[in-house]
């Protein structure tokens, strides 16, 4: 087990397993390892409220483990759940941000992202498909994005690259979308690059 944090780039975790003992603390463990090996902290809050013991559980259980990600992934409708405002703007998403995190990502299914660093802000469009099942989408997303930037991190100091980034993490939400379940539905790299092309031509 350490021999597998001391190897991994990036732990990647969620709000759930912070439900309930004895997993809570497994989770707290494994976030202290990760961070010992150097590893990219991710989080994606993941709100599922009816398996919490009340709405007041779920937010302070989620805001708990806030503080320790250098990279999060949260969706638009979960945002008014942590910060009490229904509007995107950057003032709401700031309101979201921690002195040690790196870059905050506030998904909007077919609309993209929006992405916030120290250094610059904006928007990357989504990819319109003919959506099927959204299940998995947005792991999807976050594999790709963390696969683009576990290498090298400078990606968070250059907007060019890291929309690129995003954008290819938008290819392989877009993609998942459009087949039933989340395992089968996960895209290859060219597929997702052969989106990526195809919406290029489509718009030049």
């Amino acid at each position: 087990m350490y021999a597998y944090y001391d190897q991994a780039k990036a732990f990647h975790y969620g709000s759930i397993s912070l439900i309930a003992e004895p997993c809570r603390s497994a989770h707290f463990r494994a976030l202290d390892l990760a961070r010992e090996a150097g590893a990219i902290l991710s989080y994606d809050p993941n709100l599922r409220l009816a398996l919490w013991p009340s709405a007041e559980a779920a937010k302070e259980g989620m805001l708990s483990v806030w503080d320790r990600a250098d990279v999060i992934k949260i969706s638009d409708d979960e945002v008014p759940f942590i910060t009490g405002k229904d509007t995107l703007d950057d003032d709401v998403a700031m309101s979201m941000w921690h002195p040690g995190l790196k870059l905050l990502i506030i998904t909007m299914a077919e609309r993209g992202c929006k992405y916030y660093t120290k250094e610059f802000h904006g928007t990357v469009d989504g990819i319109l498909v003919n959506t099927v099942d959204t299940t998995g989408a947005g792991d999807a997303f976050v594999g790709a994005m963390l696969s683009q930037m576990v290498d090298d991190m400078s990606i968070l100091h250059d907007e060019k690259r890291l929309r690129e980034a995003l954008q290819f993490a938008n290819a392989c939400g877009a993609i998942t979308t459009t087949k039933k379940g989340a395992i089968p539905a996960l895209p290859t790299k060219s597929e997702a690059l052969s989106l990526l092309q195809e919406t290029d031509a489509a718009n030049h």
